[in-house]
């Protein structure tokens, strides 16, 4: 009965003054919804692996039938698009320098010759490496065109040595390097079968912009309570510390949960990112990573006077949180000594458990881990974080 009177009279009415005060802040009510509309749809937009029209230059020294094939292969495909024919190497190579191309395809004079006698051909790839990933990723992309045309070739050359016994109706085959038996692999893709990389990375962007958000507009809104002094207003009121705390955190957590329908809302109307498994079990750890970011808000406060100095203070803290989040990369591709750090970062297991609710439909029994350590890391950055803030109140 006590405490229910107490929540109905100062708790309570901080809570309203608190709301009003976010009100009449402009500033703070647009962050809380253009920031993460626009980012989810950037990022979803631009932050693309995948490679689409790469200029791609030929020098077809054979000008054959079959070194023609080999050239439609590598233009069947979304990746390299024929950009133009060149007479020599260095012709295309001045091209590749000058930017005109990303890269060029070598056929030699014998490619048809040696095609016939079923010996190994060499065709060179010339790739712009500048750009070390579009290198790398286009290699790849040239080997799978490289080795689906070997198997065509296989099967063609397996069709054209079958004969036929016109006595007993058996058929035999004939063997020869290109006609040998071979495993072919065949892919099944789960849970985005798509292949849309904006699927992975607005799963992630999301709990990293609830982080951010949260850190944000909790650090505002708390530094400018020091610069308006009605901190040291509050402190002569008959609330204690605890209730002060509570009355801040708990309007900012309300409106920063509106954040987590509205990522949600953008993922799914934008770039049509499914919901297959729980939305109360999406919600739980989305509130526990906003928790999160106030803590984290709440503790850049206790460090700074201006907002100013609290968004300077950002720059220390977001950079890490974006890099070792898994959000936008996959943490297998980071050093080896540095994969234990993102254990302590928040983003992290939440990617995890974004990615498992939306795209998998896992459920709690297997993302349990994953909700205990965000619930821990939110525990221990509200707690630490309420405590620093207590001792600046008195």
């Amino acid at each position: 009965m006590q405490f229910h009177g107490l929540f109905n009279s100062r708790l309570w009415s901080l809570f309203v003054k608190e709301f009003h005060q976010i009100r009449r802040n402009r500033r703070l009510v647009i962050l809380l919804i253009i920031p993460p509309t626009l980012n989810i749809i950037l990022f979803g937009l631009a932050l693309n692996p995948t490679f689409e029209n790469l200029q791609l230059g030929i020098v077809d020294y054979s000008r054959t039938l079959e070194s023609r094939e080999l050239i439609s292969a590598f233009g069947e495909g979304l990746v390299f698009q024929t950009h133009a024919y060149y007479a020599s190497t260095e012709e295309m190579g001045a091209a590749i320098s000058r930017g005109e191309l990303d890269a060029g395809l070598v056929v030699p004079n014998d490619f048809a010759d040696k095609r016939a006698r079923h010996e190994t051909v060499d065709v060179q790839l010339l790739v712009d490496a500048v750009n070390a990933n579009t290198a790398t990723i286009s290699g790849g992309y040239a080997a799978r065109i490289i080795a689906s045309f070997n198997q065509k070739i296989a099967q063609t050359e397996r069709r054209r040595t079958q004969t036929v016994d016109p006595v007993t109706g058996a058929v035999s085959l004939v063997t020869n390097p290109a006609a040998r038996a071979m495993v072919t692999p065949r892919l099944t893709l789960l849970y985005n079968p798509g292949l849309k990389s904006s699927w992975f990375i607005t799963t992630g962007m999301i709990g990293l912009l609830l982080v951010l958000q949260g850190s944000v507009v909790s650090s505002a809104s708390l530094v400018r309570e020091k610069e308006i002094g009605t901190v040291e207003q509050l402190l002569m009121t008959p609330a204690g510390n605890s209730e002060i705390i509570i009355a801040k955190v708990a309007p900012i957590f309300l409106l920063l949960a509106f954040d987590i329908g509205l990522a949600l809302i953008v993922a799914r109307t934008v770039f049509g990112v499914p919901l297959r498994g729980s939305f109360i079990l999406f919600f739980l750890a989305a509130s526990l990573c906003v928790l999160c970011g106030i803590g984290l808000g709440m503790m850049i406060a206790t460090f700074t006077r201006t907002q100013q100095q609290a968004q300077l203070m950002g720059f220390f803290t977001n950079p890490p949180l974006a890099l070792l989040s898994g959000a936008t990369t996959p943490i297998e591709a980071m050093p080896a000594w540095l994969q234990p750090i993102t254990a302590i970062n928040p983003v992290k297991h939440f990617a995890i458990i974004s990615r498992g609710i939306l795209l998998k439909g896992t459920g709690i029994k297997v993302l349990y881990p994953e909700l205990l350590a965000l619930a821990a890391i939110a525990f221990v950055m509200v707690s630490v974080s309420a405590w620093q803030f207590r001792k600046q109140l008195k």
